[in-house]
């Protein structure tokens, strides 16, 4: 059974026994485009330079023709004709001692072995520091002049990127087994977790960072070796191999307890997540991206807030973490409706709210996430209330003692329109308007009332003017004077009407009206 089948049969046995594996992604393979600048591998005939002061081993799985290895700094070029050490790395049938490879010549391949064997380069031009290639059956190097290839531009050279640039925080570099179309994890719980089994490729060439702090993990497996102990793992980072592929100031040590509960157990990477979320958000500048909706949420675990909902669960010692997440995908997300959305569930630490005494409820709980993907909003929070409706029909089967949901508000930006086209926004429009036009015929109404009562404002019914009798003086009263100010003035003598022997004048409020009538 060769290496990929090891690695699968042992993945199988994880599923089997419900332990949880992370799988790390990158690697540092010759033939891998993504390891170079340019984002292409070195064409015929070109240079090939590696970062200077690194160690780094590298995996060559094709033959490739090129014309000289160098360092990044201008030190003294190495030719591809050099000798190379080599040593068989196969145990099954190693070799005596370790052979001296035959020089180079141009067309011709070094070293094609039919076994797996690795080159210790014997000059550090060619490698920088301290590195090692790792040649796959057929694999190999040919010289070639520069230039020689139409591809190739005269003096191009092709730069190995930096292997220490990959970090064991990071989640964008590990891959879960029970990642799939509708799940996912928390960004916190992307890293290996207490629990989780650390899986590298058994015929892999590899480069890890670790630090700061203590990784902690259930067991590692590495170049087809499986360590359960500190002591073994210890052992195994302190060889070359092992300081080949991982570095950095941190600590990796292993704990072989597997978690035995039914309703799971707590990832244990809260300490971490400051690192882990500044290396997920290097690309970004360290920021997170804006959400598309209001009142977005942030799960326990994840470093940026998500447009969705939240359903928080406490339950009893009969609530299986599994069956429950079995259950919700085939009964729920499998419907058309929630096609859109994606789910995370684990356990988490619990927050006592305010009014609850520490320690008063369990300090854990089920934190089921469900994240909106698409432009549509709104089922994540219909699928929380049906998820609500669903505990209080079957909870006690399933072992759930209660329940609370959350849910993120509406859309932003350019997709308002559709929040605003929804039956309970258009309600709460036409709500909101109708208070705004009572809230202002009020504010008229106490505005004229108190105009009238401080007596700016005066009215009179038609009849009351009517039935006044017809020698009633006709005038007007100054509503700003009163009668008994300080002021006196001389009042205008009375000029008689020729054309109208009734008499018109008015009274000035300057003036008591008690002289007013006097006078006339």
């Amino acid at each position: 059974m060769g290496a990929p089948g090891r690695v699968l049969l042992w993945l199988q046995l994880c599923a089997l026994t419900r332990a949880a594996y992370k799988l790390w992604v990158p690697n540092t393979y010759f033939d891998a485009a993504d390891n170079w600048s340019q984002n292409q591998t070195p064409c015929a005939g070109a240079a090939v330079k590696f970062p200077a002061d690194k160690m780094v081993s590298v995996l060559v799985r094709e033959g490739h023709s090129i014309s000289d290895m160098e360092e990044l700094q201008d030190r003294k070029r190495e030719n591809i004709h050099s000798f190379i050490h080599c040593s068989f790395i196969d145990r099954a049938s190693p070799p005596a001692s370790p052979f001296r490879c035959p020089a180079a010549r141009t067309g011709a391949l070094l070293p094609v072995q039919s076994l797996q064997c690795t080159c210790i380069l014997a000059h550090r031009p060619l490698l920088p520091l301290d590195g090692e290639f790792v040649l796959a059956s057929g694999a190999g190097f040919s010289a070639q002049n520069t230039g020689s290839h139409l591809d190739c531009s005269a003096g191009a050279s092709a730069l190995f990127l930096d292997p220490d640039r990959f970090l064991w925080h990071d989640p964008r570099l590990w891959s879960a087994g029970d990642a799939g179309r509708s799940l996912f994890s928390v960004d916190a719980e992307r890293v290996p977790c207490r629990h989780d089994d650390a899986v590298f490729p058994s015929d892999a060439s590899f480069r890890v960072g670790l630090g700061p702090g203590t990784v902690r993990v259930r067991s590692v497996r590495a170049l087809g070796q499986t360590f359960t102990r500190d002591e073994d793992l210890a052992a195994f980072l302190a060889s070359r191999a092992g300081r080949l592929r991982f570095h950095g100031s941190g600590a990796l040590s292993v704990d072989p307890e597997a978690c035995a509960d039914p309703s799971g157990c707590v990832c244990g990477n809260a300490e971490v997540q400051p690192w882990i979320c500044a290396a997920l958000l290097q690309p970004l500048g360290g920021r997170c991206p804006q959400a598309a909706c209001q009142d977005a949420l942030r799960p326990e675990g994840q470093c940026c807030d998500l447009c969705g909902a939240i359903v928080s669960l406490t339950h009893g010692p009969a609530f299986d973490l599994e069956r429950y997440r079995a259950r919700l995908l085939h009964a729920f997300l499998a419907l058309p409706q929630y096609q859109g959305l994606r789910m995370a569930m684990s356990k988490v630490p619990r927050q006592p709210h305010l009014h609850e005494a520490s320690g008063a409820k369990a300090d854990t709980e089920i934190q089921v996430v469900l994240a909106e993907t698409g432009p549509e909003t709104g089922s994540a929070g219909r699928l929380a209330r049906a998820l609500l409706a669903d505990i209080a029909e079957h909870g006690e089967a399933l072992g759930v003692l209660s329940a609370t949901a959350r849910e993120s508000g509406p859309p932003v930006g350019g997709s308002s329109a559709a929040g605003l086209n929804a039956p309970g926004a258009r309600s709460d429009l036409m709500g909101g308007l109708v208070a705004a036009l009572l809230l202002l015929l009020l504010v008229l109404l106490v505005a004229a009332l108190l105009l009238r009562r401080a007596g700016r404002l005066r009215w009179s019914r038609r009849h009351e003017a009517a039935s006044e009798p017809a020698g009633t003086p006709l005038g007007f009263r100054n509503p700003v004077g009163r009668t008994g100010w300080g002021w006196d003035f001389p009042p205008p003598a009375p000029q008689p009407d020729v054309r109208s022997s009734s008499r018109s004048y008015f009274i000035n409020p300057l003036y008591g009206e008690a002289e007013a009538e006097a006078e006339a």
